[in-house]
């Protein structure tokens, strides 16, 4: 279940790219054409290499493990069902995001399972990355 809609933060200079791409449910990391770096969240600088420019968005396939993950029992706001699972995915083209993982098994998530991208749409357009177990 993924109701209600979680609050999310507003676009901003350096975030706008990755949340247009989740209109048309595209994945996408910031990518620096210097050293060919790929991170996220988006940044005014690359991790790597340190350069403030030439920063921006490729997209990936979707694909990742769960690095790590947790169970919420207790959420933040009382309008969010519990328990929910979020994991730090590990996507396949090395960046880390977190989401919610989604099952109809909560208690059988393990690290380094195989996951997939889906979408959650919010009422303004945009969409949130959630992962599926992967098909085997």
């Amino acid at each position: 279940m993924m109701d209600p809609v979680p609050e999310v933060p507003p676009a901003d200079d350096l975030t706008d790219g990755w949340w247009q791409a989740t209109r048309d449910h595209r994945l996408v990391v910031q990518a620096c054409t210097g050293c060919g770096h790929r991170q996220l969240p988006p940044r005014a600088v690359c991790t790597r290499c340190g350069a403030t420019t030439g920063l921006g968005f490729t997209e990936v396939g979707g694909d990742g493990r769960v690095d790590t993950y947790t169970h919420v029992h207790r959420p933040p706001r009382r309008d969010l069902a519990a328990p929910y699972t979020i994991a730090r995915v590990r996507l396949a083209e090395g960046p880390l995001l977190l989401a919610r993982l989604v099952t109809d098994d909560p208690d059988g998530w393990r690290i380094g399972d195989r996951v997939r991208v889906d979408w959650v749409d919010l009422p303004d357009g945009r969409a949130l990355p959630i992962f599926r177990r992967a098909p085997r």
